[in-house]
């Protein structure tokens, strides 16, 4: 029998609790260890989902023989330093999104990665999702023709929370762009690539984080409208629309269900429930490349990172976004 992929978690908030319960729907992946700079914290996510073992330091997981892979779920502000410090152990790595808060982080993770002969995917989920997965397919075979118009966007109230929370700290690389602004963006870079030119606007909380911004892509035959906020909610839609036809993705477009594809006044529903909440996805595909010895995803490469943290900075450069430990 085959050993299971062995999985460590650093950062151990509601992300992590969502990924560990997709985690367990994996046959041949197991939880082993996490960690957080709380051993009481550890010890209490460790007694929930029963990993072997609960670590107070990131450094005890890195150094744990009995993990091949970590997730890391921490604010962004940390994701390139725990991640370059756990591949200098040989730890494989999955990182939340952003794989680093700009493209300098993003480079030296890259550099560490093949130091260290391991394999690096930043977890975009969304890119795994069955929905995205299936719309890529059709619109590669032409059937809703050239894509001319992409829009999404992704926002929710979040001023309510502490000004020390994730989202409202500029020092933890808070923002409505990191968190859920890099969803839009991805979307339209997925189905267009990188755009000519870039148009972007955004408002500023108190604390100094971006709390809203608006986004136009051009490219030479099409227009991308996205946005993020934090301030109010908007409906997470999103909407492909070609020379044939348009596809409609329903909220929560980013982790969807299912969607809609129009062709000639006629809507044909495709339903596609997620497995889980949806993490199985980007789990299946890393415990893949990990058993194939890859050190990249096919579907979501260093490239593809790269390009998507480019398009992060070239926003931030226009509207004005630096963090404080950047200056």
């Amino acid at each position: 029998m085959k050993q299971k992929l062995r999985w460590g978690i650093v950062g151990l908030g509601s992300i992590a609790n969502h990924f560990v319960k997709d985690l367990a729907l994996v046959e041949a992946s197991e939880l082993v260890a996490v960690a957080s700079r709380n051993l009481d914290k550890a010890q209490e996510f460790s007694k929930t989902y029963a990993s072997k073992y609960a670590f107070g330091s990131y450094e005890e997981l890195f150094k744990c023989t009995e993990v091949d892979v970590i997730y890391i779920a921490t604010p962004h502000s940390f994701h390139a330093k725990i991640a370059i410090d756990a591949m200098y152990y040989g730890k494989h790595i999955l990182c939340e999104k952003p794989l680093g808060v700009n493209t300098a982080e993003v480079v030296k993770m890259f550099e560490a990665a093949k130091e260290n002969n391991v394999f690096l995917m930043e977890a975009l989920w969304s890119r795994f999702n069955p929905s995205i997965q299936k719309i890529t397919e059709l619109i590669a075979e032409g059937v809703i023709g050239d894509i001319k118009y992409v829009h999404a966007d992704f926002a929710f109230p979040a001023l309510h929370r502490d000004d020390e929370n994730r989202l409202l700290n500029p020092n933890l690389a808070g923002g409505s762009l990191l968190d859920i602004g890099i969803y839009p963006v991805f979307l339209a870079y997925l189905l267009l690539g990188k755009p000519d030119d870039i148009m972007a606007s955004s408002k500023f909380y108190k604390t100094g984080v971006e709390m809203q911004t608006a986004m136009i892509f051009d490219y030479p035959d099409a227009q991308a409208v996205l946005y993020s906020g934090l301030n109010s909610k908007s409906a997470m839609k999103a909407e492909i629309s070609g020379t044939k036809g348009a596809i409609y993705i329903n909220p929560r477009w980013h982790e969807a269900q299912g969607f809609e594809l129009e062709l000639n006044e006629k809507i044909t529903k495709f339903d596609l429930p997620t497995k889980g909440r949806g993490y199985y996805y980007e789990i299946l595909e890393v415990q893949n490349c990990i058993g194939n010895k890859e050190l990249e995803s096919t579907l979501w490469n260093h490239e593809d990172s790269r390009s998507l943290i480019g398009l992060l900075d070239s926003i931030r450069a226009k509207t004005g976004v630096v963090f404080p430990f950047e200056e």
